[in-house]
């Protein structure tokens, strides 16, 4: 009894020093390079695909421009990746998590108005001016809006992770097929209402 009390401690250990140490791997050469890559300069370590933004016409809708290591394959094993977030006025980037780093964003342009939910349920807001910084800790649900009806708003995120996952809560919840009975009770609604939220997130033909 005690040699299994003293296992289940042990492995119940080992699980907790492997949740601390969550994120990127260390890796053990300067870079990875990938396998169908027989020469490697210095284009293999420049992304270009940000030019896109210079002298681009707004976007209608919000838009994120990324640079992880599935854009950017140099960035695998270096524990950094990058977005830039363009939001038009009036637009959201809806509640998400990033499961894999935290997330610290930079105002550009404009203002925004950005929050995240602690583990204790605790809501920290903030209006964010041109020049601001603000983190969202890593993996808690978090969100940005500008509320400005006239002018647009841009941002860079730093991740401190090459692939840090984006979890959107909307579209994990309403579109991923999760039966709308489980998804009633759990909101305390009907079926006909979250029939409703799902409509409104399907793909537009």
């Amino acid at each position: 009894m005690a040699s299994q009390k003293l296992f289940f401690l042990l492995l119940s250990s080992l699980a907790i020093v492997q949740m601390a140490l969550a994120g990127d791997p260390d890796i053990i050469s300067d870079f990875i390079v990938p396998s169908n890559l027989s020469i490697v300069d210095g284009n293999f370590f420049t992304f270009t695909g940000m030019r896109a933004l210079i002298g681009a016409a707004p976007p209608p809708a919000f838009k994120v421009l990324k640079a992880s290591m599935v854009e950017f394959p140099a960035l695998n094993g270096q524990s950094v990746s990058y977005a830039v977030l363009q939001f038009p006025s009036g637009t959201t980037n809806p509640p998400h998590t990033h499961p894999r780093s935290a997330e610290l964003l930079f105002l550009i342009d404009g203002s925004l108005q950005v929050g995240f939910v602690d583990t204790t349920n605790k809501l920290f807001t903030q209006t964010l001016q041109a020049g601001d910084m603000f983190i969202f800790p890593k993996g808690l649900v978090h969100f940005q809006y500008n509320p400005d009806a006239q002018n647009p708003a841009l941002a860079v995120s730093a991740f401190g992770s090459a692939n840090a996952g984006t979890v959107s809560l909307p579209n994990t919840l309403f579109t991923t097929g999760i039966d709308d009975t489980i998804l009633a009770k759990a909101f305390k609604t009907d079926a006909a209402t979250i029939e409703a939220l799902k409509a409104g997130l399907a793909p537009k033909p």
